[in-house]
């Protein structure tokens, strides 16, 4: 589980006009919440933080924080256009208490040829305790064969985790390859019958009169 060390300063100033003089100063507004306590406003360092945004899940230590400095990203706001920060809401955690968070999907190998991979979940939704967060789940798929069905209940999980995601949810499946012939053939039904000619619209125009 990585643990990324970030200073951390308290707002005391609210509002949008507030955060925008802590944005323009390279700076991303953010509020912690967690175990029971009011919700405190801060002020992250833009560039580290995007930094550590970059791993999945990341357990972030606030330098400057007197108290409740270990904390997790929870919903995180960027710039629709630009796509730079703008709002972290981060969950105040403990050392041996369990989180429930989505982890990444990583599937490894190949599988048996003549079939085609269709990967329905991307990620699985776990239970882990706060310090001991997989940064992703591996799964090999060496070797699947065509009509091989793979649920949620099927994916090996770390050690400490438990399963969040329905088990019966399939994660991915093992189509046969189809054929050239086979794709054009689908490809001419979905585009269905060709359009009249010119001949034909006429005729039709003069028996609607």
């Amino acid at each position: 589980m990585s643990e990324v060390r970030i200073s951390a300063e308290t707002r005391t100033e609210f509002g949008k006009g507030a955060a925008r003089r802590v944005r323009r100063a390279g700076k991303v507004p953010a509020v912690l919440y967690g175990h029971g306590t009011e919700p405190r406003h801060i002020a992250l360092p833009g560039h580290d933080l995007m930094l550590a945004l970059k791993t999945p899940n990341v357990l972030l230590r606030l330098d400057g924080m007197d108290k409740d400095n270990l904390v997790l990203p929870k919903a995180v706001q960027r710039d629709a256009i630009k796509g730079f920060l703008e709002h972290v809401d981060l969950i105040v955690v403990k050392k041996g208490e369990k989180v429930t968070v989505d982890i990444p999907l990583h599937l490894t190998g190949e599988i048996a040829s003549g079939g085609v991979l269709n990967q329905e979940l991307v990620s699985l939704e776990i239970e882990a305790e706060a310090t001991h967060i997989p940064e992703s789940i591996e799964f090999s798929v060496e070797g699947q064969e065509v009509g091989a069905h793979i649920t949620a209940a099927d994916i090996p999980l770390p050690a400490g985790a438990t399963l969040q995601t329905d088990g019966e949810a399939l994660v991915l499946t093992i189509a046969a390859e189809r054929s050239d012939e086979e794709l054009e053939a689908e490809l001419t039904t979905e585009e269905g019958a060709e359009p009249a000619t010119a001949g034909e619209e006429e005729s039709a125009s003069e028996s609607a009169e």
